[in-house]
């Protein structure tokens, strides 16, 4: 085979793409990933590496999340990425939010998960604020890397181990399959998989048109606690549940949202809902706000920022804390759903995950649409 001949390209070196080059490479074939810029600085690298599966959405986003855990587990050692801690810890402070978990509870989706009392839940970590909270959830299905390196030790492993081929600072600009016209010259390959994401005017936009797609812009931050200060595992709170689908699906999540809306109307307006994260050198990851729009100005809020530094410090003990890094992330919106998986011919595959689910259901997706393809 040419060396300009593929079995599969794979445009774009974020999750998404990466996801579809392991699982490709897998099933033996010959894999070139093209990305326009020299790393990935997308989406990918400015989140929590948080590999979520409580609390996503029934059906297809739960079930990909699952697997996609799984495939993270056995993916992570193997490629050197340190799992810096597992598991969720949920602290309803209302009460409406405790319903609410308690009826997640009663459902397929919260196999393996616990209930605690607070007095339970203090018996394991001092780091949760919980002298007013209702009840804790725990979910020990999650894991968290560090994104912004974990993204490129995967590309340099599936490089070495799985022989995939990475043309950095390349941009795609036609695609008729089996051709693929780049900003350097004409690549050939069987099967075409566009993992562009934010990206929704460049390839095949028309495509893209009836979607109804948008663009979600947050806010994050970086802190540092005390020393020797250590979360448990990851970190949500009421917020959460009126944002996460697996749990605003139940009924009681609307008393909790009418509660939040006359009690949180700033956080309920910049979308706000509280995630923290740790990291290996001790400082946390913290987010996030959701502001929607075709082009989102690129400009954090300070006025954002502390309302997220209140809301971790109601949740967490943490007598003092210092932001060291503030960024903002943008990811693909879809009022339709999660993910959305375009054929334009026999031979392209168009893969968006139009929800903030990118790392926790990448390797799942992949596994569909090859098994589908």
């Amino acid at each position: 085979m040419s060396r300009d001949h593929f079995d599969v390209i794979v445009v774009g070196a974020g999750i998404v793409g990466l996801a579809h080059a392991y699982t490709a490479a897998r099933r033996g074939l010959r894999v070139c990933v093209v990305e326009r810029d020299a790393a990935c600085v997308g989406a990918s690298v400015r989140n929590f590496g948080f590999i979520t599966v409580t609390g996503q959405s029934a059906g297809d986003t739960w079930r990909r999340a699952r697997r996609a855990r799984d495939v993270w587990a056995q993916v992570a050692p193997q490629a050197g990425i340190a799992v810096l801690h597992t598991g969720l810890w949920l602290v309803a402070r209302r009460p409406a939010a405790a319903e609410v978990l308690q009826q997640f509870l009663q459902t397929p989706m919260a196999e393996g998960c616990q209930l605690l009392a607070p007095a339970q839940a203090a018996r394991h970590t001092d780091a949760l604020a919980l002298a007013d909270a209702q009840a804790v959830l725990y979910s020990p299905h999650e894991l968290r890397v560090e994104s912004r390196t974990a993204i490129g030790q995967l590309a340099r492993w599936l490089a070495e181990v799985h022989g995939v081929q990475f043309r950095f600072q390349e941009a795609v600009l036609d695609v008729q399959a089996p051709q693929v016209r780049t900003s350097r010259g004409v690549l050939q390959a069987e099967r075409v998989v566009l993992c562009t994401h934010t990206d929704l005017h460049g390839l095949q936009p028309e495509r893209l048109a009836p979607h109804g797609l948008r663009l979600c812009q947050l806010q994050m931050l970086r802190v540092q606690p005390p020393p020797g200060y250590r979360l448990p595992g990851a970190v949500m709170g009421d917020l959460s549940l009126v944002r996460y689908g697996g749990y605003a699906a139940q009924p009681a999540a609307q008393a909790l949202r009418l509660q939040l809306e006359r009690e949180e109307p700033d956080s309920l307006a910049h979308g706000i809902h509280l995630i923290a994260v740790q990291s290996a050198d001790g400082s946390l990851v913290v987010g996030d706000s959701h502001h929607y729009g075709a082009a989102p100005p690129p400009f954090a809020s300070e006025a954002v920022d502390q309302l997220i530094l209140h809301h971790l410090q109601t949740l967490l003990h943490l007598p003092s804390c210092r932001v060291t890094e503030r960024w903002v992330g943008q990811y693909v919106s879809s009022p339709h759903g999660d993910c959305l998986i375009d054929a334009p011919d026999a031979a392209v595959r168009r893969v968006i995950v139009t929800s903030g689910t990118g790392a926790s259901t990448a390797f799942g997706i992949a596994e569909e649409v090859f098994d589908a393809w």
